[in-house]
């Protein structure tokens, strides 16, 4: 129940004008409690001067993505991100890529997901 009630809590939040959570405290919750669904690995993303891994999780049917980004294109060091709310078509789309053939995942990450970037702080 209490487990319940923070989720709720979390994703009212996201989806609300008040930054009252931090993506941090965001980000450790998604990956303690969510399913991992897939994840595009840095084997993956080799060949991209920004994307350095991308995971999504779900959590009661929601699907939330973790992404870590580069701090600049030859840097080693990166930042996640976390973007909520994504239409599970709009991660296929991105993951498979079948609408988008030959265009990278950075191409499709523009495209599906970086626009719902969680309202967090």
């Amino acid at each position: 129940m209490k487990k319940a009630l923070l989720l709720v809590l979390l994703i009212t939040t996201f989806f609300s004008q008040a930054q009252d959570v931090a993506c941090l405290d965001l980000l450790d919750y998604v990956k303690k409690n969510g399913y991992k669904k897939a994840e595009v690995s840095s084997y993956q993303l080799y060949d991209s001067s920004w994307l350095k891994k991308v995971t999504a999780y779900t959590i009661d049917n929601t699907i939330l993505v973790v992404a870590e980004i580069k701090k600049d294109e030859y840097s080693i060091y990166t930042k996640e991100y976390i973007f909520c709310g994504i239409p599970s078509t709009s991660w296929d789309y991105f993951y498979y890529g079948l609408y988008d053939i030959g265009k990278s995942y950075g191409e499709r990450f523009h495209k599906y997901i970086i626009k719902r970037q969680c309202n967090c702080y």
